[in-house]
């Protein structure tokens, strides 16, 4: 068996199998045998098997000689392609399959044609000459497939549609193959070293040819390469343009072999960039979305920033054919169909692309230098850089490597005059290498060719390097993007876990079938906690921290979720979590709040478990849809959890906080006179009415002189480490958003410290914790909110605290704390503080939690109101304790 039928046995071995795996994605994604397979695509594969072993045969008939290694290749190509669009859109897949069809008619038939080519160079006017005339026709008689005004680069009749551009390609690369050997081939042999084989007398001109002046020997080929230039840009075809000039540039190098050509070329190319930058609005959207995509992500860069998204979604193996979402790439199935091959391949199936083409270009310019004539030897080397330059060119402009042009893949890309002349293009590359091993490659001048091959291959490397950028080390990042909306589709499918309360009441839940889940909210008043997971909107709140649990990417074994993503192209199944939440604790709280702007933190004061945490007003995660403008335009912030992410002043609700630290540092100083004004005109005022007739008194109802005084005791610096150790200048360990204030090398207003203004700014969550180390013998507890996850029927596993617990106060100096501010019948201490902004009183805290004659676990309370009313704040706080003491 030789070598060509075995590559062609394995390619039709690897379709078939892609074949059946596309058959099957709808089960595999359902993850249920009871779905709508995929049949149609074998119909394109039949008709591709067919195709290619005729012609395979008809190959071996008809040129024994050729390159065992083009013909395979170029099936792999347009079969992957073919069933690839398939997959994307059955109606372009039944039409592709057709463009392949009479490709391959048009390929066997050109089989019988003579090898040597000389009807293509004797009449190399006349094929140039009717291009032209096509493509200008589409400026009278252009349209567009897609119905689209513009732009009209089509001609069509009956629902079959030509693009003249492509075929142009093809032949200004026989006009200029023919025009410089006509008169200025490159001799094959030196007289150093004479060549053994007889020569045509094309071959064996003298040097004095290669002395002919550069300017005019290039003058005619200026003038029509030119025209052609002219038409694409008046039909603003800039990306054939670009081509086109890169095909003149390459050829005039291969046949004049100065470099000053591809310098020239090359600048020629950068002020032709510049120059459309500067005209054409289209090029100017184009390179500023490939300069900056993330600018405008949702507009004039969506294209190439979802195609960087599906890159980062295949990652490394890909999620598996017919398993991504390669479709919610613009245009996926012609000038992004590299993004879905990447998307559903992978890097692997990107290298293996990149692999052939690098095969492709080696083959093509090994025919070029055994070519026995300088016609076929140029035109060999343009063939093979117009289908390598415009791989290179497109799949760049899918990864960002270059700006984005509107050309096709070559035989991957849906389009019928594309394929046609891919195919065409190769049947010359046929009969080029029919006779390519009858020249000893030794007599050749081979380095302009190693040049253009080593350009060529350099732009594939870069081409894979930069698909592993993106599918690798900036994938997890692009994945993460709110505007990726292939998680939220994998959601339909995947069931994602259920949030749990402490008694395992269901929070929220995803509802439905495979593929029409849905995710539920089933308390909405725990909205801006929950947060929502939405497609349009993203993640937000618990959903957000507990996503990787909840889609059972953390917590399930490595090789289970390896597993899934090779069979099903997704993860498993998401984990249940259960929170430490209360669900009666919460109704409660949120009753009492009500519809205020206001928060509450309940926890326990020795395991750091928070058992109510209410941020209102709230909204409802199920409405989104049809509230989301109403949410994000009402001044009262519904979307913002108050209870993480506020940050308020604390004012005087500190001092409960400054008595235990002089508990610990001594004795107290003298009992200050109440009412003095200590900050302005204002700060005069206890919370609540109070005679202030001891130290717990003054702090309980919130009296300024009184923590002034105790902070003024302890100084700046042990206020700084004071509020340090209670947690305010750091973030809550918690799956949850929060802020924190940074602490600050100094106060720069130490009185208004004291009094708990200036730039302190605590978070009723961190308020809570605090509290809760007066509570807990004066130790600060690390929060807990999620406590167990369900990876196996076996039972629930409980997840290791987030931190650790943080001593603050000595036991012996919390409990006379407390003990100083229990002032109440039920076993409980309490205080109450006013903040003010800007001489205004703004907000109302109150803090409580359990004495040690209780006999249950210490608990600890903040409540914030947005407002100044201690009263008010006082009865939600013990109706609240009233709801937990005697339920």
């Amino acid at each position: 068996m030789n070598i060509e039928r075995r590559l062609f046995t394995l390619t039709a071995v690897f379709l078939g199998v892609y074949s059946l795996a596309l058959t099957l994605a709808p089960a595999a994604r359902a993850r249920s045998w009871e779905v709508e397979y995929r049949w149609l695509h074998w119909v394109g594969f039949i008709l591709w098997l067919a195709a290619f072993t005729f012609a395979y045969h008809q190959s071996r008939r008809h040129l024994i000689e050729h390159d065992p290694y083009l013909l395979p290749i170029a099936a792999l190509l347009s079969g992957w392609g073919m069933l690839t669009i398939w997959r994307l859109f059955p109606s372009f897949g039944l039409r592709q399959t057709f463009w392949l069809t009479a490709s391959m008619g048009l390929l066997i038939l050109g089989l019988r044609l003579p090898s040597r080519l000389d009807f293509l160079r004797q009449y190399k006017y006349v094929w140039l000459t009717g291009g032209l005339i096509l493509t200008g026709l589409t400026l009278l008689l252009g349209t567009n497939p897609t119905g689209s005004p513009q732009p009209r680069l089509w001609l069509g009749c009956c629902g079959i549609y030509l693009q003249p551009s492509e075929p142009l390609k093809l032949l200004l690369i026989v006009y200029l193959a023919a025009y410089f050997a006509d008169r200025q081939p490159h001799p094959l042999a030196s007289p150093s070293r004479p060549s053994t084989l007889p020569l045509p007398s094309s071959l064996t001109a003298s040097p004095s040819r290669l002395s002919v002046p550069l300017l005019p020997l290039l003058a005619p080929t200026l003038l029509l390469t030119g025209v052609v230039l002219l038409l694409l840009l008046v039909q603003r075809d800039l990306g054939t343009a670009s081509i086109f000039i890169f095909l003149y540039s390459t050829i005039v190098f291969l046949a004049i072999g100065r470099k000053l050509i591809l310098v020239v070329g090359g600048l020629t190319l950068g002020v032709s960039g510049i120059a459309a930058y500067l005209l054409f609005d289209v090029v100017r959207l184009r390179v500023d979305a490939w300069l900056n995509p993330w600018l405008d992500p949702s507009g004039r860069s969506y294209q190439i920033v979802q195609s960087l998204i599906a890159v980062a979604n295949g990652g490394i193996g890909g999620r598996g054919p017919g398993l991504g979402n390669p479709g919610l790439v613009p245009v996926a199935h012609s000038d992004f169909i590299f993004a879905a091959l990447a998307e559903e391949t992978g890097l692997v199936g990107v290298i293996a692309l990149v692999i052939l083409l690098m095969l492709l270009t080696a083959r093509g310019l090994r025919i070029a230098i055994g070519a026995t004539d300088a016609f076929r030897r140029y035109l060999a080397g343009g063939l093979t850089a117009y289908l390598i330059g415009q791989s290179i060119l497109i799949s760049g402009g899918n990864l960002r490597l270059l700006p984005l042009t509107g050309v096709t893949l070559p035989f991957v890309s849906y389009g019928g005059s594309s394929l046609v002349t891919s195919f065409l293009a190769l049947l010359i590359l046929l009969h080029i290498s029919q006779r390519s091993e009858e020249i000893d490659i030794a007599f050749f001048d081979v380095r302009p060719y190693r040049m253009v091959g080593g350009f060529l291959l350099c732009g594939l490397a870069a081409v894979g390097l930069t698909a592993g950028w993106w599918a690798y080390y900036r994938g997890p990042a692009l994945l993460e993007r709110t505007d990726n909306a292939r998680r939220s589709i994998a959601e339909r499918f995947v069931q994602r876990g259920s949030l749990l309360d402490r008694d395992d009441e269901p929070l929220a839940i995803s509802a439905g079938l495979p593929g029409e889940l849905l995710r539920r909210t089933l308390y909405p008043e725990l909205g801006a906690v929950i947060g929502y997971d939405h497609p349009i909107y993203g993640l937000s709140g618990l959903e957000d921290g507990l996503d990787s649990y909840l889609r059972g990417l953390q917590g399930n074994p490595p090789l289970l979720i390896w597993w899934n993503h090779l069979l099903y192209g997704q993860p498993p199944p998401g984990l249940d979590v259960r929170l430490s939440l209360d669900l009666d604790y919460q109704r409660v709280a949120d009753e009492l709040l009500g519809n205020r702007p206001a928060a509450l933190v309940l926890l326990n004061a020795q395991s750091g478990e928070i058992l109510a945490l209410a941020s209102h007003p709230t909204y409802d995660p199920n409405t989104l849809d049809q509230t989301w403008q109403e949410l994000i335009r009402d001044p009262r912030l519904p979307l913002f959890n108050r209870a993480s992410l506020g940050l308020y002043l604390p004012g005087t609700a500190s001092g409960p906080f400054f008595l235990a630290a002089n508990y610990v540092s001594g004795d107290l100083p003298p009992l200050p006179a109440q009412g003095e004004p200590t900050l302005g005109n204002q700060l005069g005022e206890c919370a609540l009415p109070s005679l202030a007739a001891d130290w717990g008194a003054g702090v309980s109802a919130g009296c300024p002189a009184i923590q002034f005084a105790l902070a003024n005791r302890l100084g700046e610096q042990r206020v700084l480490q004071l509020i340090e150790e209670l947690g305010w200048y750091s973030l809550p360990a918690l799956p949850l958003e929060a802020d924190y204030t940074p602490r600050p090398a100094a106060f720069s207003d130490s009185r208004a410290a004291y009094l708990g203004q200036g730039e302190i700014r605590v978070s009723p969550l961190q308020m809570a914790l605090a509290a809760a180390a007066l509570s807990n013998g004066g130790v600060r507890p690390a929060p807990r909110l999620a406590v167990a996850v369900n990876p196996s029927p076996e039972g629930w596993v409980a997840l290791p605290p987030p931190a650790r617990s943080v001593p603050v106060f000595s036991k012996e100096a919390a409990q006379r704390t407390v003990a100083a501010l229990a002032s109440v019948p039920l076993p409980l201490w309490q205080s109450v503080g006013l903040a003010y902004n800007d001489g205004q009183k703004s907000v109302t805290w109150y803090l409580s939690g359990t004495l040690p004659i209780w006999n249950g676990a210490p608990l600890a309370l903040a409540v914030l109101l947005e407002e100044a009313n201690p009263p008010l704040a006082q009865r939600i706080g013990q109706a609240m304790w009233e709801a937990i003491l005697y339920p």
